[in-house]
């Protein structure tokens, strides 16, 4: 160089976000584009927030749906999309069994047929138009859908819950939030508890160790040794000596997670993928008689005052580590969503058996579709959020 002349350096390109999964190389990527199977059941709202005559709007991996309670009662659910104009159903109107788009008047069975127009035709004979349809049932206490093929619904079941059946069920705790991260971040925060240190002020768990770790089929088997109940009210009401607090068995059942505390504190997590960083996530907790003592004593606690410690242990306890996990797996969201070419550096060998496990149902997902004449709206929506029509 002369005359005091420099040569640039040529400038990288800044990349535009984190890779798709056909883009992804590493694993870290891949189960972070990952969506879920739609041929399972999942949980889309519980049984409370469908009065009759009523609305839901929700998606699944990016595709709009609409769930509706019939003023008779009938619950039903429909891509959320008129097919006149594209106006969403759920904001719609509940005629009977039936929903009717608030534009133009067409109204929609529960299998999604338009079965009457509020306008004339224009001589024209009465089209046959359709709106996808899904299966939709209840069970315990929540709304599910079965956003694939509708063949297989029957035969996918719904994990039974015995505890909560019967005349004497066992006492339990609901919550359900929205965090916006992928369904993958929530499955590993619910599993590795490497992460005590963030409910240091609670202390549902502490001093894990992780002593089994499986990958069989589609189901992920772990446990750990650690101390379960060690909060300054939990302490006080968890009797250690009916039930063992010492080990927790976790497992990731594809596509639901669960956990067992000496067979008397148990768990089920269900995840609802509304698209590549929002998912629903539904808790359910239940507790044996006997599990819990009166503070200060050897006495059982007795079954009538069950429900209401537990829903003082959700208000003092449950719910507040809950919305820390969901302020932790939110920042690790947008932590990945900026440094997703950072290296990899992951400690608890169950991770990479839930990210395994998520990749490869999601890709046989994928070679499924690929061998169907059209592209399922599941795929073809791959998680990205359908834009909400422009303000008028």
């Amino acid at each position: 160089m002369t005359g005091g002349a420099r040569r640039d350096r040529p400038v990288r390109p800044v990349p535009s976000g984190p890779p798709s999964f056909a883009e992804a190389r590493s694993k870290r990527a891949r189960v972070r584009a990952a969506g879920m199977d739609p041929d399972y059941w999942y949980a889309v709202a519980h049984e409370s927030e469908l009065p009759r005559g009523t609305t839901l709007a929700t998606r699944f991996w990016g595709h709009p749906v609409v769930v509706y309670r019939g003023t008779d009662g009938s619950l039903h659910a429909l891509e959320d999309r008129c097919a006149h104009r594209q106006l969403k159903l759920s904001g719609g109107e509940v005629n009977g069994c039936h929903l009717t788009c608030t534009y133009h008047g067409w109204t929609y069975d529960g299998h999604g047929n338009v079965v009457h127009y509020a306008h004339d035709l224009f001589g024209r004979a009465r089209p046959e138009v359709t709106v996808a349809a899904y299966p939709v049932t209840t069970r315990h206490g929540l709304v599910w859908i079965f956003p694939g093929d509708p063949a297989l619904a029957p035969v996918r079941t719904i994990p039974a819950i015995p505890e909560l059946e019967g005349s004497k069920p066992w006492a339990r705790l609901d919550a359900s939030y929205t965090w916006q991260a992928h369904h993958s971040l929530i499955i590993d925060n619910v599993s590795d508890f490497s992460h005590s240190y963030l409910h240091r002020r609670y202390r549902p768990f502490w001093d894990a160790k992780l002593t089994h770790h499986a990958l069989t089929g589609d189901r992920v088997e772990l446990s750990y040794e650690t101390c379960v109940g060690g909060g300054p009210l939990t302490s006080r009401f968890v009797d250690r000596r009916r039930i063992d607090t010492t080990s927790i068995d976790l497992a990731f059942d594809y596509p639901y997670q669960r956990s067992d505390t000496g067979g008397s504190i148990k768990h089920w997590c269900f995840v609802l993928p509304m698209d590549r960083r929002t998912t629903r996530v539904f808790f359910l907790f239940y507790f044996a008689p006997g599990a819990v003592k009166v503070p200060g004593t050897r006495r059982a606690l007795p079954r009538g005052l069950l429900p209401l410690f537990v829903r003082l242990a959700g208000a003092l306890v449950i719910r507040p580590l809950l919305r820390e996990d969901g302020q932790a797996v939110e920042a690790e969201q947008l932590g990945y969503e900026l440094h997703h070419a950072a290296p990899v550096v992951e400690l608890n060998p169950a991770v990479g058996l839930f990210q395994d496990l998520t990749i490869r149902k999601w890709k046989e997902f994928l070679d499924r579709d690929r061998d169907r004449p059209r592209p399922s709206r599941i795929a073809a929506a791959d998680g990205r959020v359908v834009p909400p029509p422009p303000d008028r």
